[in-house]
This record gives structure tokens, C-alpha cells and sequence, in this order.
């Protein structure tokens, strides 16, 4: 019978008093890191948007005139920045769709980019030969080319048909510092250098954004989820750091547990908040239902009558 063997420091392994010193026994991952997540719309466009400006970094080195050179290093830097801002563009505008309710970018990134680009474009262009006229026209070119692949950033915010404006955007803020919480706690857990928390983490985030996801639905949960999204999501934050600076230092696995077990705790309070907000939800709509039924039934007696 095959068995697995790891040593003390495995990252998926844990030791176990009743056997030897070298051998471990694995704990089966519950929930794939991969759940939930899907794969980055242009992914391959942007990666060649970062891969193309190596190649103008290699062909500027070849100039023999100083200022030739210095404006083809400009142009390169240019496209590093316009691909830099065109992923952080897909990535805010990924997040936007998701979200039922949600305030535009602050700052156009993919809008940005699709400039940074251009000019980027244009001064290659312009360096060495000094033609203006041309380096223009291809950066114009460029920045089309690159508004027409990627499209233009979110320019409306997200609302909810029938909710007023100040209801939508507090609830769009609350969500907005939720993710941020969110953020820290993933940041953190990245120092405790184990990928099996890591994924556990992410778990619960996923489980923490059903909640976000029924709170942009019903806004009028809002109100019981405050507490959830607010203290309770802070405080799992401040834990996380904790337990990421402590286990860090001495790998110390009663910790460890200590922690994976106050995860469990935590992700089964908010689906049960989550849960409890959705049977509310059915439970207004029955009413919504009764009470129409009621008012038609008093309409057809009064109009037989």
C-alpha cells in the first residue's frame, strides 16, 4: 500500500505524535484554490503588451546617436506604463462587472493606456528618422489599435433599478471598504508562506462575497449585514495578521490549527447570515404575495357584488 512521506516542514503535510519524527500525514485540500475563479479577459493580449517593449528595449541600444537613443528608451517606457495601465484597467472593469452595484473607475485606466501606448508608439517612431509627421500618425494609429482590442473603460456607475442614488452609492462604498478588508486579509496571509491557508483564505473570502453579492441585491440587508461587513470582517483581518507574524516566525502548528479552526467558525456565521438574509427574502415576497391575493379576492367580491 503506497503511502505518502514529507518532511517536517511539508507544506501540506502536519506532524503526528504517534508516528516517527519524519513522517507526516497529508491533509486533503477541502476547497480548490482554483474555485470560483476565472481566467483574465486578454491575458494573452496584455502579456504581449509587456513582452513587445523588450524588444524595442533591445533595438534602442543599437543606436549609435545619443539623442536617438534617449527618445527610443522614452517610447519604451511609454509602453511599459500603457501596458501597466491597461491591465490594472481590465482588472477594475472585471471587478465592475461582477458587481451588481458599483461606482465607475476614478481614474480611466484602460483610456490611459491606449495614450501611453500611442505616445510610446510614436516616439519609436519619431527617434532616428525625425519625422513628426509619421511618429503622429503610427502613435494615433497605435492608440486606436489598442482602444478597439481592450474598449473603453466603465463611464457610468452601476445602480439598482428602483433604489435612490444615496442608498446605492452607500451601499457601494460599504462594499467598496469590504474588498479592501478583504485585500489586507489576503496580503497578510501571504506571509505565513503556506499554500493550503492561503486557499483556505480565499474560501472564506468567496463565502464572504455571497454576502456582498445578496446585500447589492436587497438593499435592505444591508442594515443586518453592517455588523458582518464591517467589525466582524475587521476583526478577521487583525486575526489573520496575527496569526501570518507569529506563524511566520516559528511554524508553531497548535497555532496553526487554533486558526484554521477560527476560519470554520467565521465562514459558517456568514453563510449563516447570508442564508438567514435569503429566507427573509422569501419570507417578504410570501407576504408581498398574500397580501396582493387578498386585495384582488376584496376587488372580484366588490365587483360581483
Amino acid at each position: 500500500m503506497s503511502k505518502r512521506y514529507g518532511g517536517e516542514f511539508s507544506p501540506t503535510g502536519r506532524r503526528d505524535p504517534a508516528r516517527p519524527r519524519e513522517s507526516v500525514t497529508a491533509e486533503r485540500l477541502e476547497v480548490p484554490s482554483f474555485r470560483g475563479r476565472k481566467p483574465m479577459r486578454h491575458g494573452a493580449k496584455i502579456n504581449l503588451l509587456f513582452f513587445l517593449p523588450l524588444i524595442a528595449l533591445a533595438a534602442a541600444f543599437t543606436n549609435a546617436e545619443a539623442s536617438a537613443m534617449a527618445v527610443d528608451l522614452a517610447g519604451v517606457a511609454a509602453l511599459f506604463l500603457g501596458a501597466w495601465l491597461t491591465r490594472d484597467g481590465v482588472r477594475a472593469e472585471d471587478a465592475f462587472d461582477e458587481r451588481k452595484v458599483a461606482r465607475r473607475p476614478a481614474i480611466p485606466r484602460k483610456l490611459f493606456g491606449a495614450v501611453s501606448t500611442g505616445i510610446g508608439v510614436g516616439l519609436l517612431v519619431w527617434g532616428g528618422n525625425w519625422n513628426a509627421a509619421a511618429g503622429i500618425l503610427m502613435g494615433a494609429v497605435a492608440a486606436a489599435l489598442h482602444l478597439a482590442s481592450f474598449g473603453l473603460d466603465p463611464m457610468k456607475d452601476k445602480r439598482l433599478e428602483g433604489v435612490d442614488r444615496v442608498q446605492t452609492d452607500r451601499i457601494a462604498r460599504k462594499i467598496e471598504e469590504a474588498e479592501k478588508v478583504l485585500t489586507e486579509m489576503t496580503d497578510a496571509i501571504r506571509r505565513a508562506r503556506d499554500r493550503q491557508i492561503e486557499a483556505r483564505v480565499e474560501a472564506f473570502e468567496d463565502t464572504v462575497r455571497q454576502m456582498f453579492r445578496q446585500v447589492e441585491a436587497d438593499p435592505r440587508d444591508l442594515t443586518s449585514a453592517r455588523r458582518y461587513l464591517g467589525v466582524y470582517l475587521q476583526g478577521a483581518r487583525d486575526a489573520t495578521v496575527q496569526f501570518a507574524d507569529l506563524y511566520a516566525r516559528n511554524r508553531d502548528p497548535q497555532v496553526r490549527g487554533d486558526y484554521m479552526a477560527f476560519l470554520d467558525d467565521l465562514e459558517t456565521n456568514f453563510a449563516k447570515r447570508t442564508r438567514a438574509m435569503l429566507t427573509d427574502d422569501r419570507s417578504n415576497l410570501d407576504i408581498e404575495i398574500e397580501v396582493l391575493r387578498e386585495r384582488l379576492n376584496r376587488e372580484n367580491l366588490r365587483i360581483e357584488g
